[in-house]
């Protein structure tokens, strides 16, 4: 089975990436390859995840896999988007970012509170793949008032699916991983490309 690394030190992405991957490739964490992170300077979630797929192959040696996803909001013209994981202040706080959101929120109208998760996802076969290949999708949903679920990370307790009738965080791991931004990135870059 191929071996890649995965350019994630945030457990919550390497549990959903290994859960999506395990059948048809052996994914390795940033941490299991003694991969250092490197700092996102990008503009975008594709520049992100690209730094961060060169960065990790070219210490490694493995063909890499990264992403760069966030929510973006619509009444807030884009945030939080690249800044989601630091959004409230330190990088990773869960509660922090969602708090922040919710403030930022507090005075839209229903209605008005559309959203999306963003993800866009990077392969290299190298540090240097002049051909790297990149997919990106979007999962629509709106912003709640209140946290509502117990499942998933980040922002997922806030984020409603209208399409499901509940939030993300109260999704199951195995229905999230078919129907996330996230899922459906992994699964047409598998299917396009033959990444594995």
């Amino acid at each position: 089975m191929r071996k890649i690394i995965l350019a994630s030190n945030n457990k919550g992405k390497i549990r959903e990436f290994n859960a999506m991957l395990k059948s048809v490739c052996e994914v390795v964490s940033m941490s299991d390859g003694g991969v250092e992170e490197v700092p996102e300077i990008g503009l975008t979630f594709v520049e992100n995840a690209l730094i961060k797929a060169r960065n990790a192959s070219e210490q490694s040696a493995l063909p890499a896999l990264a992403d760069d996803s966030g929510i973006v909001v619509d009444a807030l013209d884009g945030a939080p988007g690249i800044y989601s994981a630091r959004y409230g202040g330190r990088h990773g706080n869960d509660e922090a970012n969602m708090q922040k959101l919710l403030d930022e929120m507090k005075d839209v109208a229903d209605g008005e509170r559309s959203a999306k998760f963003w993800c866009a996802v990077v392969f290299v076969e190298h540090a240097n793949d002049p051909t790297p290949i990149i997919i990106q999708r979007a999962w629509e949903g709106e912003i709640l008032r209140e946290k509502v679920g117990k499942n998933g990370f980040g922002y997922d307790p806030i984020f409603y699916l209208p399409t499901q009738s509940c939030t993300s965080a109260e999704l199951s791991s195995e229905v999230k991983n078919t129907i996330s931004h996230r899922a459906k990135a992994l699964t047409a870059l598998l299917e396009e490309l033959k990444v594995c």
